[in-house]
């Protein structure tokens, strides 16, 4: 009786037509395109940013606390993705090392990276900075870092928390990308 069982249930799954998968991607509805300042006594800093993230200011790296040092992260919770923002009071003769330092940061990925591009750019506000395009299956698309060369540096780089999968989010960065650059283009030092 059971080995009929097993032949009958091999036999009935045999017989079932094999429906392949769709190949698409998910319809994502993004959210409508609109900013606030982030302005405050906190930060020797503003920008924009999109009124569809929040600020968190609670930042431990390693243990200590970065709330003080005017680190924050940018989170987009419907879009699972974080802008992950540190910033540095610089002292005399650390430009480079902290140059060096996003370099760094960027160039971590090439072992997956199909290309890191790298641009220098001046804001419309007279702030200085490189941006990191960084392409293939990456864990950060873009990064970034503004200074004004004596006082002030403040570097960025947006994640999302899942694997990373270039086609997968390639939506999702692009769209992100256009919030990065207001960012950059609002900013200012106070």
């Amino acid at each position: 009786m059971y080995i009929i069982g097993i032949l009958l249930c091999i036999s009935l799954a045999c017989n079932t037509p094999f429906i392949p998968k769709e190949k698409g991607y998910a319809n994502v509805t993004f959210p409508t395109k609109s900013y606030q300042l982030l302005d405050s006594s906190n930060y020797p800093y503003q920008f924009e940013y999109p009124t569809y993230a929040f600020i968190d200011n609670n930042i431990n790296y390693f243990g200590v606390n970065k709330k003080t040092d005017a680190w924050i992260n940018i989170q987009f919770p419907n879009l699972n993705g974080t802008l992950y923002v540190s910033y540095k009071k610089m002292k005399p003769n650390q430009l480079d090392t902290l140059i060096n330092d996003a370099y760094k940061f960027a160039n971590n990925h090439s072992n997956k990276a199909t290309y890191i591009a790298d641009s220098v750019f001046t804001t419309p506000n007279g702030v200085h900075g490189v941006f990191f395009h960084i392409g293939g299956d990456v864990a950060t698309a873009y990064q970034f870092f503004l200074t004004d060369s004596t006082r002030h540096f403040f570097r960025g780089a947006l994640y999302f928390n899942t694997t990373p999968n270039a086609d997968s989010l390639s939506i999702y960065n692009d769209f992100l990308f256009k919030d990065v650059q207001h960012l950059v283009n609002t900013f200012r030092w106070k």
